[in-house]
């Protein structure tokens, strides 16, 4: 029997049925969207696998029978095409004091929500890979009147072994073709 609302019937949500892994999941989203906004980057850092892809394609208004084009391709100019060097890289510039789009720091909020656990299959490792979609809204204030809103969607590869979580992938999508901010000096 579906459930409806109004006879209208609801889609099934095809999502994990395991409420420990999404418990585990979010708890492991939050605790990563803290430290952030608490500018504890190395611990930030800590918490992403060494074999990270870290992507924020460029997004394309489109007609609505394009819509697979929506978003850069893999191969095609990207805002973030990262892997664990580059991320590194860009924490150790915040870090010096001297960034310029970063002197004075930034304050920032990261609200992670709609967290759903689509997939979990075995890795190679003996551990777990965890694929996890979820929205963000990311508020940023600098200097007295300087503010920016980031809004989208993420894709996650979560990384589960011995006890431990990593993120494996993410992958960004805004919900915004054109950025207003002067810089993009923030983690999503």
């Amino acid at each position: 029997m579906n459930a409806t609302i109004d006879s209208a019937p609801i889609a099934q949500d095809s999502s994990v049925d395991d409420m420990q892994i999404w418990w585990q999941a979010q708890r492991f989203l939050h605790y990563e969207a803290d430290l952030l906004d608490h500018r504890e980057f190395d611990n930030w850092l800590a918490l992403l696998d060494e074999n990270i892809t870290y992507r924020m394609p460029l997004t394309r208004n489109v007609r609505r029978d394009a819509l697979a084009q929506e978003y850069s391709g893999k191969h095609d100019a990207a805002w973030f095409d990262e892997g664990i060097d580059t991320l590194r890289q860009r924490v150790a510039q915040i870090k010096t004091g001297i960034h310029w789009a970063e002197e004075p720091a930034s304050r920032v909020s990261h609200l992670v929500t709609n967290i759903r656990v689509l997939d979990v299959v075995p890795d190679e490792d003996g551990g777990e890979q965890v694929h996890v979609r979820s929205r963000f809204l990311i508020y940023q204030n600098r200097l007295q009147a300087e503010v920016n809103l980031f809004v989208g969607k993420r894709e996650d590869v979560l990384r589960r072994r011995d006890g431990r979580w990593t993120i494996l992938s993410r992958e960004i999508h805004l919900d915004q073709n054109v950025l207003l901010s002067k810089a993009l000096t923030i983690f999503f």
